[in-house]
């Protein structure tokens, strides 16, 4: 056997060891596969909005014929961009979002995340003490639990509310001008309990959710 026969055939097991080495590590297709095809991509204008008790997006947090079901079912007819389970994901970002703008006072961010008399609120808290020269170091820890209470839409508003309540951990210590600890501590963890409702017009041109509401 020539020598360039021999090479030939060197270079073919070692081919076909690195196929098998190959498949070894991701895997073959075994039984029944359904071949996937692209799909094209369609609009808000083409989405079915079926009934809440056959919708996962609405089954998830709430009952389908629940006041709450049906609110979310209608808030979906209207604004079919409109997704309950990524509004609860938002909603868990919004919720750091503003706890920490309120520690660290920043009232910019906190005006477009709250309705005008919740901004009042917050903003009041804040100004009072900026004026005793207090200074807050927060830091979030992170949301612990996280549901979807309740939900009310107005129809002729075209309103939506959403309700959800937040178990969340942080450290917080105020201190004076001194340097002097007023409040909380930088090392010991607080977990809090806010039950906060967001409100937004469907089917307008802004995405927006504003805190409209807050209870403890």
């Amino acid at each position: 056997m020539g020598s360039s026969m021999l090479q030939l055939l060197i270079l073919a097991a070692v081919a076909v060891f690195l196929v098998m080495r190959l498949l070894s590590v991701l895997g073959t297709r075994e039984g029944f596969e359904p071949k996937t095809q692209a799909k094209p991509k369609r609009g808000p204008e083409h989405l079915t909005v079926i009934d809440g008790s056959d919708d996962p997006d609405i089954a998830d947090f709430a009952e389908a014929d629940s006041t709450t079901g049906r609110a979310l079912t209608e808030m979906k007819r209207v604004d079919r961009s409109f997704s309950v389970g990524e509004f609860v994901a938002g909603s868990r970002q919004a919720y750091e979002m503003i706890l920490m703008a309120f520690e660290e006072g920043d009232l910019k961010l906190l005006e477009s995340l709250l309705a005008p008399d919740i901004y009042e609120s917050f903003s009041s808290v804040i100004h009072a003490r900026e004026e005793k020269g207090y200074e807050v170091d927060a830091t979030f820890i992170g949301v612990r639990e996280i549901t979807l209470k309740s939900a009310r839409f107005d129809a002729d508003e075209k309103e939506g509310e959403i309700t959800m309540r937040f178990i969340g951990e942080l450290t917080s210590v105020v201190k004076d001008q001194s340097g002097n600890v007023v409040e909380g501590s930088a090392d010991k963890i607080k977990r809090q309990t806010n039950v906060w409702t967001f409100a937004r017009l469907m089917g307008t041109d802004n995405p927006n959710w504003l805190l409209v509401a807050t209870d403890e």
